[in-house]
């Protein structure tokens, strides 16, 4: 049961209010309190050893591919040294091969005339001394006859028709070739077999 109120003339010269009647009031023009943001942390300081060890990875990473770079560009200078010494002579004994053609129909006729005889002979040495400086230098004669032909190798002046070897087979060889090493100097000028005509293809003779 709530107690009454105080008579006013038994009240206190301060009263107070009724706690069963009264609430504390705030002021309508109190302005509402805004959240206080919390202070941001700062972002700790990089570690020193970190950074060193980054740097010195990505220096070291820039030393091994210049070492790489390095190393395949002394590979190809050795290697291109290496092509220029093997085929510095190529001008020269591409030049060399008309004149040896000239001397071998020289020889060929000197043997028909005789095989005996002083000047076939004298011939006959110097075609060796040439063949032996041909083969010191690397340069090889291309197969050629009897071989099937290979247009990366030798050149088709003609074709005669052939029962014997098989079509595209080479039958003759007008001009030698040569290669040196693994590079061609000239190609071989041959003559290749073709295929007889069907009996189908021969018109018949026209009756009298």
């Amino acid at each position: 049961m709530n107690e009454p109120c105080p008579a006013p003339e038994t009240q206190p010269e301060n009263p107070s209010p009724c706690p069963e009647t009264s609430a504390p009031v705030q002021p309508a023009d109190t302005p509402a309190t805004e959240p206080v943001e919390a202070p941001q942390t700062p972002p700790p300081p990089p570690d020193p050893l970190a950074q060193a060890l980054a740097e010195l990875n990505h220096w070291k990473d820039l030393a091994y591919r210049n070492a790489a770079e390095l190393d395949n560009f002394r590979k190809r200078a050795a290697r291109e040294a290496q092509d220029t010494r093997a085929y510095a002579n190529a001008d020269l004994l591409r030049s060399i091969l008309p004149i040896l053609d000239n001397f071998e129909m020289g020889l060929e006729a000197a043997r028909a005339e005789s095989e005996k005889s002083m000047i076939f002979m004298g011939m006959s040495m110097v075609q060796r001394q040439i063949a032996d400086f041909l083969r010191d230098c690397g340069v090889t004669e291309v197969e050629a006859l009897g071989r099937p032909f290979d247009p990366n190798l030798h050149d088709a002046v003609s074709q005669e028709t052939s029962t014997e070897a098989a079509e595209g087979t080479v039958l003759r060889v007008t001009r030698r070739g040569y290669r040196l090493k693994d590079r061609l100097l000239r190609a071989a000028s041959v003559v290749v077999s073709a295929a007889p005509p069907s009996p189908e293809a021969t018109p018949a003779p026209e009756a009298t």
